[in-house]
């Protein structure tokens, strides 16, 4: 896992034990991937809504990012600015880009480049379902925005 110093949502292993599940544990927070095609958002594909994260509930992803891929995980051209971030990862003898939620750090997945899928961004972020929840409507984006502008108003106040 990478270092939680430098996310906003700190909590202790314990902590996350205490609101994921076991598999969720595994993945979000030890790095695991879900079996191919065995997640419940690999085929999903609404026309609205958002995709946050599993564990904190920061938004991550619009509908309208995701796209069929094929792959077996479900996949998005682009993120939410500032929503998801990335880290190099040598495990298993391979040079990938890791992507984890910016608030809390919790592994997604991974970020292909290249692959020539017809995307604006000509990347493919391969999310892990068990990473995920999914809201019908943007109502967190909103509220993300909401507490971004207060924020802002706050340090300006100083």
């Amino acid at each position: 896992m990478s270092s939680s110093s430098s996310y906003p949502d700190q909590r202790t292993p314990d902590q996350w034990r205490a609101v994921l599940n076991k598999e969720q544990f595994r993945i979000l927070r030890e790095k695991g991937t879900e079996p191919p095609g065995s997640g419940k958002f690999d085929k999903h594909y609404p026309t609205t809504g958002v995709y946050t994260c599993a564990g904190c509930h920061a938004p991550l992803y619009k509908a309208s990012h995701k796209f069929s891929s094929g792959c077996g995980w479900p996949a998005y051209f682009d993120s939410i600015p500032g929503a998801v971030t990335r880290h190099e990862d040598r495990a298993f003898g391979m040079l990938r880009t890791e992507i984890v939620c910016s608030n809390c750090g919790g592994h997604l997945g991974h970020v292909f480049k290249g692959e020539g899928f017809p995307t604006p961004t000509d990347e493919r972020h391969c999310v892990n379902s068990v990473s995920l929840s999914f809201s019908p409507d943007d109502e967190p984006v909103k509220k993300k925005e909401q507490e971004e502008t207060k924020e802002r108003e706050d340090k300006s106040k100083v």
